[in-house]
């Protein structure tokens, strides 16, 4: 295990939100005004009246960023979290499920505002039988994260600073961001962003485009993602124009593995075999874990980058956007170190 200085290989802002997946068809999705593939925003109401209508499915502690830290702490990585819950039952179960993960979390929780509608932020999804999903969130507390909630110590203790690309809808949250990442780079770490969602990249590109080029160290995103960020559908052309404004960039391709990008140095890694895709909510989510840790680890690249393929196959193969087994277990048998 090659070890760093800092307390925690992986400290993540974002959405604190607990999943509810449902299998659903076609249809249903039409019938719901809901657009395939996607993530929209959605206020207390319609949430309520969504998940009236979905077939019974199951209920599991989410959020994109959190998912990613449960990762880590499954790989047996050092992880922290900051985000925002309620004082009610649904923030009382993710502050369990993200402890139980091993991940280090102790944001004060929101203890006002329950009658405007700041619950806990839930995520109600939609799973095709392909295992397609989409995705309709209620923010609820997670959109009362403010940059006073950011612990600079905790920042600084963290070899990798992750931000969670959908925390760029609500602008308190995008003054969250920018003091993370002051603390990082004053601290000499890393600061690490995932795009999240091609929607969100289409509501913020010019904004989160200015933050890439002059906070971010590294970058996540699927293809999709990177297409709608710099507006093309020629991949290499954007993979270079991301790769020309941060350190690292790591792309994601579904089934056809993932390519990191270092300066000159350009990694293609083949996607680990799954005998059936299940529900691949959580696929990116882990797949950021697995890199991000080898990345705090010192691995190369391409070593990172089979540790993210490896826990995205994993997640794919059942419901849930968070490993069932340890991950830390699976690397050993596949051979891959951390």
């Amino acid at each position: 295990m090659i070890q760093n200085t800092a307390q925690y290989d992986v400290c993540a802002v974002g959405n604190a939100i607990v999943d509810v997946l449902s299998p659903c068809d076609a249809a249903f999705l039409t019938a719901q005004n809901l657009a395939p593939n996607s993530m929209q925003l959605v206020d207390a109401e319609r949430s309520a009246a969504l998940y009236d209508a979905m077939a019974p499915g199951v209920e599991a502690s989410g959020g994109s960023a959190g998912n990613t830290v449960a990762g880590v702490g499954s790989f047996g990585g050092r992880a922290a979290y900051i985000g925002k819950v309620a004082d009610d039952t649904l923030g009382q179960v993710f502050t369990h499920d993200i402890r139980a993960a091993g991940v280090h979390f102790d944001t004060p929780v929101l203890t006002s505002g329950a009658d405007q509608g700041f619950g806990t932020g839930r995520c109600l999804i939609n799973v095709l039988s392909d295992g397609a999903r989409t995705m309709a969130t209620f923010l609820g507390a997670a959109n009362q994260l403010y940059a006073d909630d950011i612990d600079e110590a905790l920042i600084a203790a963290s070899e990798i600073v992750y931000l969670e690309g959908y925390l760029f809808d609500p602008a308190p949250a995008r003054a969250a961001f920018e003091r993370a990442a002051a603390a990082a780079h004053k601290a000499g770490r890393k600061v690490a962003i995932t795009l999240s969602d091609t929607f969100v990249v289409a509501r913020w590109r010019a904004e989160l485009l200015d933050f890439i080029t002059q906070s971010a160290d590294i970058v996540l995103a699927n293809e999709a993602e990177l297409g709608a960020l710099f507006e093309t559908e020629d991949f290499d052309a954007a993979a270079a124009q991301l790769a020309a404004i941060v350190e690292i960039a790591a792309v994601t391709r579904g089934e056809h593995g993932s390519v990191v990008i270092k300066g000159d140095e350009r990694v293609v890694v083949a996607a680990y075999p799954v005998a059936k895709v299940i529900d691949t909510t959580g696929a990116g989510d882990q797949y950021a874990a697995g890199f991000l840790l080898g990345l705090a680890r010192g691995l190369t690249l391409e070593e990172a980058g089979k540790l993210g393929s490896l826990a995205a196959s994993e997640v794919i193969a059942h419901w849930g956007p968070r490993p069932m087994v340890k991950l830390v277990d699976l690397a050993g048998e596949h051979g891959l170190k951390l």
